[in-house]
């Protein structure tokens, strides 16, 4: 722990335009970033790995994505409920929105906005809830790509970041290049421009790789995670065509992140990947093929889910579902008998058959053949 008691907070100039509102806002968050890095630099250099070679610190943002990811878990279980609860309301939210289609004024406008916002208050979810990781992640991800856009500057003017990130460790993270051909802080843009052949190769893979992990991670969900229901919605053709250009946007923006920020967003795909397969797999949406595949599994262990969606022995599942059976039975049994609806021709004959007729007698009680007494029943 040598070093991070010895790594004390280094100022950092304000830049020549005067006030930073952006870095002042981002500061307590580079700070973290900053702390978070040297925790794991002193972790991976204590067992041993070069302090000022490029993989140790690409470990040590390994190590950050393992942090903000861990802490993001349950903010990522929130989003897998609320996606599912935004895809199972798709059929009610389309209810609502045709009952007010075509119609602009004020009142009507207003009305469908209650009815939507009561039917997500009723479901416990909004639109909001499916992208707070994200929105959480963010942050995160601008404050290193800021510390990495600072390492250059720093490293130059001889001083150190916002916090335990000193002069040295800055020194040694600038220098540090991963299999000694590509800086952390080199963008793709800079590769070309000094023609680091090396260095465009690992960053154009790395952002394939980024894209690819994206687009697999989404593809899981609208595929293998969704009930027939939800694909008939709004929300999953949104979701489709997200699908598609959210690749269109790491393209471009992947050129301009630094080495290190490509790797961070990299692993994090990785981990969202691995995540949400154990989701899928342990938790799928009821109705989709990921649950017919987990019920297919259970069912070969001699398993089953329960009314409560609990895994139980098949024995007890049977038992409970000849239980619900005789419960369901019982009360159809007791509900009042509907009377099944005639037509108008229908009910006139039914009414004339069973008028009486002189003497007491239905036109049923006088047709050929009737034995019965006059004026008695049938």
């Amino acid at each position: 722990m040598d070093l991070l008691l010895a790594s004390t907070p280094s100022p950092t100039p304000p830049p020549a335009g005067g006030f930073d509102l952006i870095g002042t806002i981002l500061w307590p968050l580079k700070w973290l970033v900053e702390a978070v890095l040297v925790f794991w630099h002193w972790l991976f250099t204590t067992i041993g790995l070069p302090p000022a070679d490029g993989i140790t610190w690409v470990l040590a943002i390994v190590g950050l994505v393992i942090v903000v990811r861990s802490a993001m878990i349950p903010l990522f279980v929130r989003q897998i409920k609320s996606q599912r609860k935004m895809m199972e309301i798709a059929p009610e939210l389309r209810k609502v929105q045709e009952k007010y289609r075509g119609k602009k004024d004020q009142l009507s406008r207003e009305a469908m906005s209650r009815e939507t916002m009561a039917l997500y208050k009723k479901h416990g979810t909004t639109p909001v809830s499916s992208c707070l990781p994200l929105l959480v992640q963010m942050p995160v991800f601008f404050a290193l790509f800021s510390v990495l856009n600072d390492v250059t500057r720093h490293a130059v003017a001889g001083i150190g970041g916002v916090g335990l990130l000193n002069a040295e460790l800055t020194q040694e993270f600038y220098n540090a290049k991963l299999f000694g051909v590509a800086s952390l802080h080199e963008t793709l843009i800079q590769a070309f421009e000094t023609s680091n052949t090396a260095a465009i190769v690992i960053l154009l893979t790395l952002v394939v790789l980024m894209i690819a992990s994206q687009f697999f991670t989404q593809l899981q969900i609208i595929s293998k995670n969704l009930s027939p229901e939800a694909k008939t919605g709004q929300a999953y053709q949104m979701q489709k065509i997200m699908l598609y250009v959210l690749p269109f946007a790491f393209v471009f923006s992947g050129v301009f992140f630094p080495l290190g920020v490509v790797i961070y967003w990299f692993v994090s795909n990785l981990w969202t990947m691995g995540q949400q397969f154990l989701v899928i797999r342990e938790m799928p949406t009821p109705g989709s093929d990921a649950a017919k595949a987990r019920e297919e599994r259970l069912a070969r262990k001699g398993k089953a889910i329960d009314a409560q969606g609990k895994v139980v022995p098949m024995e007890k599942y049977q038992a409970e579902q000849q239980r619900l059976f005789e419960e369901a039975e019982r009360a159809r049994a007791a509900s009042p008998k509907r009377q099944q609806p005639v037509g108008k021709q229908r009910a006139k004959k039914q009414a004339q058959k069973q008028a009486p007729k002189p003497g007491g007698q239905s036109s049923k009680d006088a047709s050929p053949g009737s034995t019965g007494a006059p004026g008695s029943a049938s």
